[in-house]
């Protein structure tokens, strides 16, 4: 089209006329000369007028049939139409354009001959003629621009409405935001500090919480049990999310004279309709941060998705067991009501979930008298060693299968869920779709969609191992319940989730692992289940020698599915963790028709945040995720893109 506008000029009259001339000037130098350029010259001017004709024709085809679509009488209609319009070749180019366009969005340029992409970048002439109405701005001002398509190209209308977007952009950001602080580790704090020390850390957690209140031009009010309201606006909320929520920050440098931290928990809701609608949605949103370990913040948005910051802490480990004997007395009247007890974990067991598993069937049948089974596909068991084991002990009569439960289940049974809460990778979906009264017993990091309407969900996110918060209920339960074989196999539970105590452990944890001791648990026998054969341990190896260090991570990938596969991978994921400078390790494997990935870290990344990323969840030192409609190869690649990214890492300060 430039060119076009180019050949319609007069300066290219004016240049044919110079060649006249020059060819005149060369007749008394050289005839040939002058015969020669006075042909070129002829040529050019017949070109000219040519392409002249064909663009006045094009102009006036197009500019008709933009008068038809605005039902003008003639083409000055258009001229004078009070709205800026601009009429667009089929290649994009600007064809024509009106007073109003001149002056109102152009400002005067000749803007003809321009690809109209200039204007309306990065929308497309399709989208915008597809869509009722396309915002584009254009030197600061504000339009919304609507297309029409003509049979010479396509008419564009803007409709300068910055004025209306700006009192919109202000109502928005002016929408009160309700969010609920919680000093989640007070109580761990004050159990080992001093009355004034004790006040000091309060005070100080709570004028950081004033200020930063202050900063977001809203306020902040003390609740009761260690909770903060604070109220601002959407404008506010979006500057903290671009700083990372820095209040998680200061919190965390108040520290204890034992040099211990302070941390803080956050629920933000927003876009909520209400504002009693946005306290139920902070709520919830605190209790998803305080599930998920703590020290972060969880924003609780209109489209019932939830983004968290920071959580890059361990839990901090509760030394109160009050709420574990509340949950068992809970526990065992539900029990008690109950024709019989399904008891299940996730799917592709390990020994934690096996092992939490018989831990609760030996509660519920040996002090409660109550039929009980334990539900798992021995196919795609991981822990079948401990299963065995089990059998071997004359506990034949333990496991079903998902099959076989399904016909137990009734309107009165209780379905206990352990090792997980994600209903999306129970051992049966079915059972928990038919399932009136569920229990769930959890230690992983909660994640946004977990089993709803249960009867008792006790979730500690602080717990090493299913195991161990089964073991800490049993006390409570039903202290001699527990044959060896049942304590082996919860203690088994309990060394597999924490890497041989290694990993993720506290005082509760060894605690636990002594009650099992006592109950007589034999290390010995436990630590033959964690026995490989020769296939499996050449296997594990073969992973983990492949392996690449990526950013401070280990990946690696197996391309064909093997027997054993799950278990040689999440071992080569463990293993991979004792390179020197490793923080997290990440196995890609295939199984079972999808591509699962094996996440582990010693704590210094947390894995879920990864795993999240990917589709996945878990804790912050183990995760997973399972992926279907892809290649290993794909899902190693965007493996490596979301690491690129930082997710995990921990937050520079």
């Amino acid at each position: 089209m430039r060119k076009r506008i180019w050949s319609a000029s007069p300066v290219f009259f004016i240049l044919s006329g110079a060649m006249l001339l020059m060819a005149c000037l060369s007749w008394q130098y050289n005839h040939i000369l002058f015969f020669v350029e006075l042909g070129l010259t002829g040529v050019s001017v017949l070109t000219v007028s040519i392409a002249v004709a064909q663009f006045k024709s094009y102009v006036a085809v197009s500019v008709k049939a933009a008068s038809r679509v605005l039902s003008a009488e003639d083409t000055e209609a258009l001229q004078d139409f009070t709205m800026p319009v601009v009429l667009v070749g089929a290649s994009g180019e600007i064809i024509w354009v009106n007073r109003s366009f001149l002056q109102r969005v152009s400002s005067e340029h000749e803007v003809r001959g321009e690809n109209v992409q200039r204007l309306i970048y990065p929308r497309t002439i399709e989208q915008i003629v597809a869509a009722a109405g396309t915002d584009i701005t254009v030197d600061g001002r504000q339009y919304s621009v609507f297309g029409a398509a003509v049979e010479s190209g396509t008419i564009l209308y803007f409709v300068d409405d910055t004025y209306y977007k700006e009192v919109n952009r202000e109502y928005t950001e002016s929408r009160p935001v309700v969010c609920l602080a919680f000093f989640d580790n007070r109580e761990e704090l004050a159990r080992d500090a001093s009355s004034s020390e004790d006040s000091r850390i309060a005070s100080e957690v709570e004028d950081v919480l004033c200020k930063w209140a202050q900063q977001m031009d809203g306020f902040s009010k003390r609740l009761s049990g260690g909770r903060y309201l604070i109220m601002s606006d959407e404008h506010h909320v979006r500057e903290a999310m671009e700083r990372r929520f820095e209040v998680l920050d200061k919190v965390r440098e108040i520290k204890t004279a034992d040099n211990r931290s302070a941390t803080l928990s956050m629920g933000i809701a927003r876009g909520a309709g209400s504002l009693q609608e946005a306290e139920d949605w902070a709520r919830k949103a605190l209790d998803m941060a305080l599930g998920r370990g703590g020290d972060q913040v969880a924003l609780k948005q209109k489209d019932e998705t939830y983004e968290f910051f920071g959580g890059l802490s361990k839990g901090v480990e509760k030394h109160d067991k009050v709420r574990t004997r509340v949950i068992a007395a809970t526990l065992s009247d539900h029990i008690r009501q109950s024709d019989g007890v399904l008891i299940m974990g996730h799917k592709f067991g390990d020994l934690d979930c096996i092992g939490a598993a018989v831990g609760m069937w030996s509660a519920v049948t040996n002090a409660l008298h109550r039929p009980a089974r334990v539900v798992v596909n021995r196919d795609q068991c991981m822990a079948r060693a401990l299963i065995e084991h089990m059998e071997r002990n004359g506990e034949k009569e333990i496991f079903i299968s998902p099959e076989e439960a399904l016909p137990l289940m009734t309107s009165h049974s209780l379905l206990v869920v352990v090792d997980t809460h994600n209903p999306d990778v129970v051992e049966s979906r079915e059972l928990l779709a038919q399932s009136q009264r569920t229990v769930v017993i959890d230690h992983h990091r909660m994640m946004v969609r977990h089993i709803e309407n249960a009867l008792v969900f006790y979730h500690e996110p602080y717990a090493s191992s299913a195991s161990e918060l089964v073991a800490e209920l049993v006390q409570y339960i039903g202290d001699a319940a527990l044959t060896r074989p049942d304590a082996e196999a919860l203690l088994a539970g309990i060394m597999l989730d924490t890497k041989n105590f290694v990993l993720k452990t506290g005082v509760r944890t060894f605690e636990a692992a002594a009650y099992l001791r006592r109950r007589g648990a034999d290390t010995v026998e436990v630590k033959r289940l964690f026995a490989d054969n020769i296939e499996t341990y050449k296997a594990k190896y073969r992973i983990v020698s492949s392996a690449q260090i990526h950013n401070g991570c280990a990946v690696t990938y197996v391309e064909k599915e093997f027997p054993d596969i799950r278990l040689s991978c999440a071992q080569a994921a463990d293993e991979l963790l004792s390179i020197q400078g490793v923080k997290a390790s990440y196995v890609v494997f295939p199984a079972s028709g999808m591509v699962n990935i094996s996440a582990r870290s010693m704590g210094d990344m947390n894995v879920q945040l990864v795993m999240e990323k990917m589709g996945g969840g878990g804790h912050l030192s183990m995760a997973g995720a399972q992926l279907s409609g892809m290649t290993v190869e794909q899902v190693r690649d965007k493996l490596m893109q979301v690491l690129s990214t930082g997710v995990g890492q921990p937050e520079k300060k």
